[in-house]
């Protein structure tokens, strides 16, 4: 049952998968050149694993595996600030509508503001069209806990969509 991507037996496999571990890398930490370093990461480490992907039946759930892992060792771990001297990149010039693209920064400040393991959840649900149980697979915890984290996620993410204030409700226990 394994998909194409996981037959080929090499490098050319992986690299199939690389626009969809940008995409959320990218999302998942909304800096590109942090998000191009969690790609290279889980390239790396996969490219050092090869031994283990014959056992591998979801290439895809391996490898989201494998860069959520080393992005929670990233958020652990204290962060080196960089400083970018001269960026080269020129700047392509797109066609969009202004309120397309201020609902779309709207949306990546509304994500940023969940926490991590809501985000991943919703990320991986809704960008990476992942099965919940795929989802639980890929981040090692029971099938219940990704759907009450993308219930909370959901309704966080409206609500903030919605211009609710960013607070915190406790319950008094007597």
């Amino acid at each position: 049952m394994q998909s194409d991507h996981t037959t080929a037996g090499g490098n050319d496999s992986l690299l199939a998968w690389v626009p969809r571990l940008r995409r959320y890398a990218r999302a998942l930490v909304s800096n590109r050149d942090d998000a191009d370093d969690l790609v290279q990461d889980t390239l790396e480490r996969a490219l050092t694993r090869a031994a283990l992907w014959r056992g591998v039946a979801d290439m895809r759930a391996w490898l989201f595996g494998v860069m959520h892992n080393l992005h929670v060792d990233g958020v652990r771990r204290p962060k080196l600030h960089t400083v970018v001297l001269d960026d080269d990149t020129p700047e392509v010039p797109v066609a969009a509508a202004q309120s397309e693209r201020l609902a779309v920064l709207d949306l990546q400040a509304a994500l940023e503001r969940l926490p991590v393991e809501q985000r991943e959840i919703i990320l991986l649900v809704a960008l990476e069209d992942m099965s919940y149980a795929e989802v639980a697979a890929t981040l090692g915890i029971p099938i219940g806990s990704v759907m009450s984290r993308l219930s909370r996620g959901r309704a966080r993410l409206q609500s903030l969509m919605d211009g609710q204030p960013d607070t915190v409700h406790l319950k008094v226990v007597k």
